[in-house]
Order: C-alpha cells, then sequence, then structure tokens
C-alpha cells in the first residue's frame, strides 16, 4: 500500500526537475505538430528515468509513449506541449511586452501546455517510483500528445485504436480554478477546400475566366442558407484563408476557404459536414473551378465519468494547496487589472446550482479575489461547455476524466498574453506541482482499488453503450497549418 505523504514527498524533491521542464518547453514555444525540441527533451528525461519510449506513435513525428511496469491495469497519462501563434510574452509581468529576442507574433504558451506535460511527466514519474517500490502490479502509460491546437493527435491515436487498451486515462489542464470537470463538449471538423480556376483579364476577355474566389464566396452563401436546416446545436464557421490576390482586374485562379463545424453529438458533426461537402461541390459547379478537398483534423465530445471525477476531487482535497506570497499576490492583483472582469464566479458548479454559486461566491469575494486558492465543490453533471478537445475521443475508448489547478489569474481569458506571463511563473510552477500529485494519488489508488475501476468502467460501458464515431476519416494524416 502506498504512503501519501511519500508520493508527495517524492514530488517535492524532483520540484525543480518538473518546473524546469516546463520552463523549457515554454521557451521553446513550438507550434501543434512542430514540437520537435518539447518532444525530444520529454523522450530523453522519459529514459533517463528508466521508461520504455515508443516514438512516433501513430505515424506522428512529435508523439511518444513511455511506459513502465508489468501487467494491468493499464493507467495513461495523458500530457500536452504545443504553444499558440501571435502570443510572445515576459514570464511574471503584468505589462504586455514579448520575450527578449522575439517579435509579438511568435509563438507562446497561451493555453499552459508547458505546465500541462511538465505535471503529467511527474505525476508519471512519481507513479513509476511507487510501482518500482511497492512491486504492485500494473502499468503507467505516459502519452505525450501534440497537437491539441491544431491537428488532434488523440483523435487520430483514437481511429487506430491506441487507448482501448487501457483501463484508464488521466489529466489535467492549466485553469484559474481548482476544479474537476465533467459534462461534455462540442465536437469538430476542420476541412480546407483549395479551388482553383482560371485567370483572366477581368475586363478585356472575362469569359475566359474562372472565378475560384466566385467559388468560395457562393460555397459560402450555401452554408448560410444550410444553417436554417441544421439542429439548434450545431456551428459552423469559416475564414477565407486565400481570396485569390489582390487585383481586381484579375479574375482570381485560387482560392481557399476553411471550414469548421461543431456540434454537441460527434455523429451529428460527421453528417453535417457531408452536406458542407456536397455545398463545395455544388460551388465548384457552378463556376466551373476544380477544389481540393483537404480533410484537417476532427474531435469528439467528452464523456464524462462521475467515479473517476470523485476520485481526483478526493485526491484533490487530500493533496495541500499552494500557499503564495505577498509579492505573488501583488503580481496577481497587478495582471487581474489588464482584462475586463466578466462578473463570472468560476466552475460549472456555479453556473448550475445555486448552494455551489453561494459558496463560491463567499470564497472569492464575489469573483473579486485575484487567485481561487481552494478547491471548489464537487459537481458531476451532462452540462455542456462549447469548447472542443481531442481528450474527448480518448473518453469514447477508455475511461476518462480531468481537472483543472490554479496556475493563472482569476478570469484570465483564454490563449493571452495573461497566460503565458503566468505559464513561467512562480504561480504557475505551484499549480502544476499540485497537479502532479493529484494526479499520482488518482492513479495509485486505481492500482490499488479495483472496485474503482470495475465501477468506472461500467459507467463507461453504460455512457458509450451507442459506440464511438470516429471524427478522423480514413486515410487522413495530421497536417500543420
Amino acid at each position: 500500500m502506498k504512503s501519501n505523504s511519500s508520493v508527495l514527498d517524492y514530488i517535492d524533491a524532483n520540484a525543480e526537475k518538473y518546473t524546469g521542464i516546463s520552463h523549457s518547453i515554454w521557451e521553446y514555444a513550438e507550434l501543434s505538430l512542430k514540437e520537435y525540441k518539447s518532444a525530444a527533451l520529454y523522450i530523453k528525461a522519459l529514459r533517463e528515468e528508466g521508461f520504455t519510449v515508443t516514438e512516433e506513435l501513430g505515424g506522428i513525428a512529435t508523439a511518444f509513449s513511455a511506459s513502465y511496469g508489468s501487467g494491468r491495469p493499464y493507467i495513461g497519462i495523458l500530457a500536452e506541449f504545443d504553444a499558440l501563434s501571435g502570443l510572445s510574452q515576459k514570464q511574471g509581468i503584468s505589462t504586455k511586452e514579448p520575450r527578449d529576442g522575439t517579435s509579438p507574433t511568435d509563438p507562446g504558451h497561451g493555453c499552459g501546455h508547458n505546465m500541462l506535460g511538465a505535471a503529467s511527466f511527474g505525476a508519471a514519474c512519481a507513479i513509476k517510483n511507487y510501482l518500482q517500490q511497492s512491486g504492485q502490479s500494473g502499468t503507467v502509460i505516459f502519452y505525450g500528445c501534440p497537437g491539441e491546437e491544431g491537428g488532434a493527435s488523440k483523435a487520430f491515436l483514437a481511429r487506430d485504436g491506441v487507448w482501448k487498451d487501457l483501463d484508464a486515462a488521466l489529466t489535467w489542464h492549466p485553469g484559474d480554478a481548482n476544479e474537476v470537470t465533467t459534462g461534455t463538449c462540442n465536437s469538430c471538423i476542420q476541412v480546407l477546400y483549395q479551388f482553383k480556376g482560371i485567370a483572366a483579364h477581368a475586363a478585356g476577355c472575362p469569359e475566359l475566366g474562372r472565378s475560384a474566389l466566385d467559388a468560395v464566396e457562393l460555397m459560402n452563401t450555401g452554408v448560410q442558407y444550410l444553417r436554417e436546416h441544421m439542429k439548434p446545436e450545431c456551428r459552423i464557421h469559416y475564414a477565407i484563408t486565400n481570396a485569390g490576390g489582390v487585383s481586381p482586374n484579375v479574375v482570381q485562379p485560387n482560392a481557399d476557404v476553411l471550414y469548421m463545424v461543431r456540434s454537441v453529438a460527434v455523429e451529428d458533426s460527421v453528417a453535417l459536414q457531408a452536406r458542407v461537402d456536397k455545398i463545395a461541390e455544388g460551388a465548384a459547379l457552378m463556376t466551373e473551378t476544380t477544389y481540393d478537398r483537404i480533410f484537417i483534423d476532427g474531435t469528439a465530445n467528452t464523456v464524462p465519468n462521475g467515479v473517476l471525477e470523485k476520485l481526483l476531487h478526493e485526491k484533490m482535497l487530500e493533496v495541500p494547496l499552494p500557499t503564495y506570497t505577498d509579492e505573488e499576490w501583488a503580481y496577481a492583483r497587478a495582471l487581474k487589472e489588464t482584462y475586463p472582469d466578466t462578473g463570472e464566479l468560476p466552475g460549472l458548479g456555479a453556473r448550475v446550482k445555486s448552494d455551489i454559486a453561494r459558496e463560491v461566491e463567499e470564497k472569492t469575494q464575489g469573483g473579486k479575489r485575484a487567485l481561487n486558492d481552494f478547491v471548489l465543490p464537487f459537481y458531476h453533471g451532462d452540462d455542456f461547455t462549447p469548447g472542443s478537445t481531442d481528450v474527448g475521443d480518448v473518453s469514447w475508448l477508455t475511461p476518462t476524466a480531468q481537472f483543472h489547478a490554479v496556475c493563472e489569474t482569476a478570469g484570465a481569458p483564454g490563449h493571452s498574453w495573461q497566460i503565458v506571463s503566468c505559464g513561467a511563473s512562480s504561480i504557475g510552477d505551484k499549480g502544476l506541482i499540485y497537479a502532479a500529485k493529484v494526479l499520482a494519488l488518482a492513479a495509485i489508488d486505481l492500482f490499488e482499488k479495483p472496485e474503482l475501476l470495475s465501477a468506472a468502467r461500467a459507467e463507461f460501458e453504460e455512457r458509450t453503450k451507442k459506440g464511438y464515431t470516429c471524427p478522423i476519416e480514413p486515410g487522413a494524416v495530421p497536417i500543420a497549418l
């Protein structure tokens, strides 16, 4: 049997290693599917820790897995490490300023994935140490999952059945509140349409031209009419990524449009995407152009698991919360002044249950505190949040749960320079160490208490009995945009 204190002590003793990895990944700030330095750093560190590493998992250059132990159960720990474009920012300051030697258009970790991966690594190392010391049967598998921001590697791996063998998967995400996540989210499919026509002088011989830009505009118009005839929970977004040029007196021979189709149920997104494809075909017919259809990525909606969520919440209460210095509070307050106060209380539970809302309002002083230094009350449900994540695809193939840990100031906008600033600060460091401890203790309970895994599996089987509709098309490969 484990000693909680020994697990926590192990992580504390190695904390500088984990925060150091986080800071290195923060500095690399590599975009989706281009995380070569980040992946290499993890692979080297995992091998040094005694893990057996599989590189280029699923044929994806920056995806990998690392396992330790023998026999069942197989517990997966998920990690991400990609950054976002246009978010270069110095650490630990409350003014917008790019890192030295970079421009504001350079990448930065605006979603905190540098901390996400480092905490998962720390947890995996602590679990490895536990298995080594205890002789307990079981295998921990650390998954390096690139391209969460664009690429959806977990969904591509789901298509190939990677997650099916796991008994459970755990992960977390940096956030502005300590809470277990629950409910479901949007599924999402991205497809790029590249239309090709014939250039011509728009005044001298327009009859010889075939406008790719006309095709894009007609496609967009067709989709507007489709909106009346899709389910209320569906969404369609698009961006014209290439309008063909800047000369109006030329019939544009090339134009591209990127589409994103969403719905709560992944099967509805797949069906709606097929209708969008027909509109693209019609636009090409009307303009006598051709087009290339390039599948980019897709993600499924998440499947909640109350058994695992309750376990994570219990561990969040067991692990001592970070405490903050006067300097950290001052930095947090100054940073909070740089973005609007929405007046929203943190946590899904506070939005749907009045008793939770009252408790959270009191602890946050009406949402005014700069750091949410407490664990939100437990809430489990089927509620919907509008974002998308490829963790959803994992959750259709094995019992899965995740949580948020405070690594940023209260109410910080997602994908913002403020999050980048926090991401290599002492506040972010404390949050990732806390998250590593929660993940490790929860996973070790799954090794020691088979009844937990049985209950989680039973709930999973009930929730997924209609089967998994994979949003990734056969033959598609991840594409870095």
